[in-house]
């Protein structure tokens, strides 16, 4: 069982990815997270059975607070920006920092992979593939996705690819 938190700025898309995910249907009117929504999800990753335990953080500024008590036990963090709005890569240190912080395992750093979301609007792109690629190396992040939850794009590539992560980690692979 692996415990993965995503966080990020509100309105990136966190929650319509897990949704799309969980159930392999786009909902586009997703409400406001409070708080927290807890998902498990059953996957097998190079033939062994792993459950997912997927903690979708609210992104709005006065749940912000909450993110270290949310991070304890995490196995791995997924943090979620809008590639059609800049603004939502403006707070990424903060979440980062905050998401570290709270992390008080044995070791340094839990794998954390960056995931632009809303690839389907392309045509309104603001943050250009490298920029956002560049950031997440220059952050020692694990890793670099962006996903359409509206299509389905890379949707299962982003939990497989944490999944393997967290999985190597841990001794498994």
């Amino acid at each position: 069982m692996f415990k993965i938190v995503f966080f990020g700025d509100g309105g990136v898309g966190k929650t319509t990815l897990v949704n799309r995910y969980m159930t392999g249907v786009f909902k586009g009117d997703s409400t406001m997270t409070i708080g927290v929504d807890f998902h498990v999800k059953k996957l097998e990753i190079d033939g062994l059975k792993v459950s997912l335990q997927i903690w979708d953080f609210a992104g709005e500024e006065r749940f912000r607070f909450l993110l270290p008590s949310y991070v304890i036990g995490a196995s791995g963090g997924i943090f979620m920006y809008d590639v059609t709005r800049y603004s939502s890569l403006k707070n990424f240190d903060d979440w980062l920092d905050i998401f570290k912080r709270a992390y008080t395992g044995k070791e340094q750093q839990i794998p954390v992979i960056m995931v632009g979301g809303k690839l389907d609007l392309q045509y309104k792109r603001a943050v250009s593939s490298n920029d956002a690629f560049e950031l997440a190396k220059k952050s020692n992040l694990y890793g670099f996705v962006e996903c359409s939850a509206k299509s389905g794009e890379n949707i299962d590539d982003i939990f497989i690819e944490i999944g393997r992560l967290m999985m190597r980690r841990s001794g498994l692979i």
